[in-house]
Formats: C-alpha cells, sequence, structure tokens
C-alpha cells in the first residue's frame, strides 16, 4: 500500500507551483482541476479543486481551518536544500528549523497557502548519536 493523500484547494495551479518551488515536488498531470505532484517518478500528493467533478465527500469549503487535525508531513534526505527552498520562496514558517529529540532529526512546520500544516523532516535518527548529548 502506498499513501497518496488529496487535498482540496481553491487554485491548482498556485498550490502546485508553491509545492514545486518550496519542497521540489513536480507536476505529474497538470491543470486548473486537479494535479499529481511527483517526487522521483512516484507520486506522493494530489491536489483537486473544490468545486470540480462533484465528490460529495471532500469537504466543505466554507468550514476553515482546511486539514484540522492532518499534516501533510514529509521526510527528506536534502534537509538542508529544502531549507533554503523554504527561505527562497518566503515560505510561512510555523515552528522551526528544530531538533526534535524524540526522532534525533530535525524538522520545519509550514503553512501552504492554503492554510494546510506541511512539516518537513530529516531522516529519523539522522543527527546521529553524538547529537543526543
Amino acid at each position: 500500500m502506498k499513501p497518496q493523500p488529496l487535498i482540496v484547494v481553491d487554485d491548482i495551479e498556485a498550490t502546485s507551483a508553491w509545492y514545486q518551488a518550496v519542497l521540489g515536488l513536480e507536476s505529474g498531470h497538470g491543470g486548473d482541476e486537479y494535479d499529481q505532484l511527483m517526487f522521483d517518478g512516484r507520486m506522493v500528493m494530489q491536489l483537486h479543486r473544490w468545486d470540480a467533478h462533484e465528490h460529495r465527500h471532500m469537504g466543505d469549503p466554507q468550514q476553515q481551518p482546511y486539514g484540522n487535525g492532518v499534516l501533510l508531513w514529509f521526510q527528506t534526505d536534502s534537509f538542508d536544500e529544502t531549507m533554503k527552498q523554504v527561505k527562497k520562496q518566503k515560505a510561512q514558517v510555523l515552528e522551526g528549523p528544530k531538533v526534535n529529540p524524540n526522532a534525533n532529526h530535525r524538522e520545519v512546520w509550514l503553512r501552504d497557502p492554503n492554510g494546510y500544516v506541511v512539516v518537513v523532516a530529516s531522516a529519523y535518527g539522522d543527527l546521529g548519536e553524538s547529537s543526543k548529548k
């Protein structure tokens, strides 16, 4: 099984551009109603416009914040490079970058242009034993 989270947004193209610029993902579908965001040739996320295709279980665009209780969590082997893109794109940082001592890794918490919380973390334990002291 492979997770393929789907978030619902007003502007597919702007949202896709943000995830491409900040996280280095690529568009695998394109369009103004739906997109697939890819990394290394695999889909890692889907975007769907609120009013497209009449899917009745996507939620209510009037109820905010979107994704309350759900975090879009990405693990990267290129945390330093991702942080350069976060700063370059002036992404809204909610917390970090910081060291999470429980996982012994680095993470940054962001808010995407639609209000969803996005966490980017380095690999579990990537700081090694010496950083726990």
